[in-house]
């Protein structure tokens, strides 16, 4: 069944090529290109930046006063629109991005119900909500290592969609379960409320602690960017924050205990690369979408400029590696933001770079990070709001953001007006967006957002739909067709097992781990599959291996 948009051209025309060199970057027609090294491993490092439009980037060299290191690698330009809209949702984002195929909003590694954007091909009824493989499971079952990094939790959607199957993204229940489960080597981010029982919003209500199984399965189990720098394991599992890490300007400024997207990446770059089947590795600058969403300027530019410092170490790797290919993109506009707003409709041609950037200089911090240090009566306001660079406030300016009820809101925008920073929303936009790549293979002029999985499992030498008849069969169908009896055991409601039995076999498949449980002839034991087990509310999807458990 042909589940995806139909093929882009893939090829930069000549003109292509021209309008890219165009638009006043630098490209990579002068940088010195890998070559594809046939007997030595192929790795692949997948960067997104979430929410990040183009007038993200281009304020964001403006500010920094020189090129970005994505510059360099600038190649075209990327469609973003999901199965049922033209601006899209993270969760099916990512599923596009991992997968190669279009899903709904909100949800991660599964095929989309609802099917109404032109030129989208439409799904089988009964595949809805199936479960398709991801290239981090396609790699994995080659034999290569893997890697998730991310600055948000590291069940946010984005994440979610390279390494687990869920119907709504806000589910970290089964996300942080699927991505302990996986057996990935290194993963790296925020997010361990999630982990563990407790009594925080996204805590565990299963009674399992995953950090004791992380323990177990032989991971490095660190907390902080001095224990993550020290580290020489092969199996890393950093869980610097409860939920999201700081943005990268707040990080610098109070001086916590957290890395930067760039440690991490070279750490894990540094771990996976000791593979001698090659690796794959993910890496999301997850806030940028955040601070869009909040119209927070400063917070947009904390993290593409840390995003951008983590692509300069994942080129620099493939540069020295030669097989390496990286692809950094964003996974959709958020926010419209652009310079100049309603004050530059006269006079645009005669406003000069500096007043623009020079309001923005005068931030330390991002508005979450200034607020963090609010006093509870306000006291502190006038300091405060000096964080944000919003210096030289009058006194009824001062009083007027005491006694406000959206006050990060009316501070964002006060700044924005400061530096004639537009936007035109505070959530996501439907523009294509740019592509940056570099190494052997790469894909290069205007794709599709399904493009790209397939670009990188065409480079890691393995088929997606291959991969998904690999590791998601239908359960009840499949041990129906065998003979067995089935049934869904759900008392434990939190944690659903599917059973099969026949004559004196009975197979315990539980949710959202790669583990059977096998009792035959009064003997039991436990096999490892090759993928995780999924239930989409309806059905089980087991792999192939789970079939043939019997002796």
């Amino acid at each position: 069944m042909n589940r995806n948009l139909k093929k882009k051209a893939a090829g930069v025309s000549i003109a292509a090529a021209v309008a890219i060199s165009s638009l006043g970057f630098a490209t990579n027609a002068n940088l010195t290109e890998a070559k594809d090294k046939k007997n030595e491993p192929t790795n692949v490092i997948m960067m997104v930046m979430d929410g990040t439009s183009a007038g993200a980037t281009n304020l964001a060299r403006w500010y920094k006063g020189e090129d970005l290191a994505m510059d360099e690698i600038l190649v075209g330009g990327m469609r973003t629109h999901s199965a049922e809209s033209a601006i899209t949702d993270s969760a099916p984002a990512a599923t596009a991005l991992a997968t190669g195929n279009k899903s709904n909003d909100k949800v991660v590694g599964l095929l989309p119900k609802i099917v109404n954007t032109p030129g989208v091909d439409a799904v089988d009824p009964e595949d809805t909500y199936k479960p398709i493989a991801n290239v981090l499971e396609g790699a994995k079952l080659s034999g290569k290592s893997t890697g998730i990094i991310s600055t948000s939790e590291i069940q946010h959607a984005t994440p979610a969609g390279f390494s687990s199957h869920a119907l709504h993204r806000s589910n970290y229940q089964d996300i942080a379960e699927q991505q302990v489960y996986q057996g990935i080597d290194v993963v790296l981010g925020g997010g361990k409320e999630s982990l563990a029982p407790g009594s925080t919003k996204n805590a565990r209500v299963d009674g399992e602690n995953l950090i004791d199984v992380i323990n177990e399965n032989g991971y490095d189990f660190v907390e902080s960017r001095e224990d993550l720098l020290n580290s020489n394991s092969d199996k890393l599992w950093g869980a610097f924050a409860s939920s999201a890490l700081a943005y990268d300007f707040d990080r610098k400024a109070t001086e916590n205990s957290e890395p930067s997207l760039a440690e991490m990446t070279k750490k894990g770059i540094d771990t996976l690369s000791k593979d001698k089947d090659g690796f794959f590795m993910f890496v999301e600058g997850s806030k940028v979408d955040w601070a869009a969403h909040a119209n927070d300027t400063v917070g947009i530019l904390s993290d593409v400029l840390a995003f951008d410092d983590a692509v300069k170490e994942a080129v620099e790797f493939a540069k020295k590696d030669g097989n390496t290919m990286v692809i950094a993109v964003s996974d959709h506009g958020n926010s419209g933001i652009t310079m100049g707003n309603v004050n530059t409709n006269s006079n645009y041609p005669e406003i000069p770079v500096s007043t623009y950037i020079d309001p923005l200089k005068k931030a330390t911090m991002t508005v979450e990070g200034a607020l963090k240090q609010l006093k509870s009566d306000r006291s502190n306001m006038k300091e405060v709001t000096a964080l944000y660079g919003l210096d030289n406030l009058s006194s009824e300016e001062i009083n007027k953001l005491k006694a406000s009820k959206t006050l990060q809101s009316d501070m964002t925008k006060m700044l924005a007006n400061r530096a004639n920073i537009g936007y035109s929303t505070a959530g996501h936009t439907g523009e294509d967006v740019f592509l940056y790549a570099y190494g052997p293979s790469k894909p290069n002029g205007l794709v599709d957002n399904t493009d790209i999985a397939k670009v990188m499992a065409g480079f890691m030498k393995f088929d997606l739909e291959k991969v998904s008849d690999k590791l998601f069969v239908n359960a009840r169908e499949s041990f129906e067709s065998k003979g067995y009896t089935t049934r869904i055991d759900v008392t434990d409601a939190n944690n659903p097992v599917f059973i099969a039995e026949k004559a004196k076999i009975k197979i315990e498949l539980p949710i959202n781990k790669n583990i059977a449980h096998v009792t035959q002839n009064k003997k039991s034991y436990t096999k490892t599959l090759d993928g995780v087990t999924v239930y989409n509310g309806t059905d089980f999807f087991v792999s192939k291996k789970a079939l043939n458990l019997s002796k």
